[in-house]
């Protein structure tokens, strides 16, 4: 795991509170870590209760403020209570970060069942979608908040065996354009964050180290992105300079949408 830069612990966050669903590990731990550093406040969710206490004891670690829940993103009620958790703890929530996700193996359409389908679109849409509606009241009634959706590269181009992940991911973005245009009278921005390929423990699982560095190769830039180069883009979205910034999908994926792969 990475040590956050310097230049990472500027306070442009402090005295919010954000949500990072899928928290607790991979990008989205990396996403809590940064903004606690620059002053939020953060609750975490992961249906790991061992990766919510190894997070927590990291954040903490390194001088910030963490509260961790447990919730799975395909729960509805789960996603209801983890935000009032939330908000009964730090009084608000002020940006939630939609990143929890899943992955699995390339499967052609014929051999996606519906289970595998559910748990793509439940971990992915459903949750983002039934988060965001949790902390939109709260954030109607201030007149501000920040949404990022976490999407994929794969959003925005064809990959044959990952349908159901890549229309999971691309949901999103309509989701994006869709909440950007209704919550903007409140003063609430909402944008996508669309990395490629990064390096998680998701990503070595379910590739496998051989794989990765063949992929990389094709990258522009000769090499995929770290979690916390993927940070930084939410981050940003989430503080005072990004404020003009709503219904867009910022890409920091080292060139690879550029050359159509």
């Amino acid at each position: 795991m990475t040590t956050i830069p310097a230049g990472g612990r500027r306070k442009d966050l402090d005295g919010l509170v954000a949500l990072v669903t899928g928290g607790a590990s991979g990008m989205g731990l990396e996403h809590a870590r940064l903004m606690a550093a620059r002053g939020a406040r953060v609750a975490i969710t992961d249906v790991s209760g061992l990766a919510l206490e190894q997070a927590q004891e990291r954040i903490v670690a390194e001088g910030g403020v963490v509260l961790p829940l447990i919730a799975d993103n395909q729960s509805v009620g789960n996603a209801r209570r983890a935000v009032a958790d939330a908000e009964r703890a730090f009084g608000r929530v002020d940006i939630l970060v939609n990143n929890a996700g899943v992955s699995g193996k390339a499967l052609p359409v014929a051999d996606i069942d519906e289970a595998a389908f559910d748990r793509m679109f439940g971990t992915h849409v459903k949750g983002a979608f039934f988060f965001t509606q949790a902390v939109v009241p709260g954030m109607k009634e201030r007149r501000f908040g920040r949404i990022i959706n976490i999407s994929s590269n794969f959003a925005m181009s064809g990959s044959a065996g990952a349908s159901h992940y890549t229309g999971a991911k691309a949901a999103l973005h309509g989701l994006t354009r869709a909440w950007a245009v209704e919550f903007a009278p409140w003063t609430i921005t909402v944008n996508t964050v669309a990395p490629g390929l990064v390096e998680t423990p998701l990503t070595l699982d379910s590739l496998g180290a051989d794989e990765v560095a063949r992929r990389a190769a094709q990258f522009p830039l000769g090499r995929i992105a770290r979690a916390d180069e993927v940070a930084f883009a939410v981050a940003w979205l989430a503080g005072p300079e990004a404020a003009m910034m709503t219904g867009q999908v910022v890409s920091p994926n080292g060139g690879i949408s550029i050359i159509g792969i």
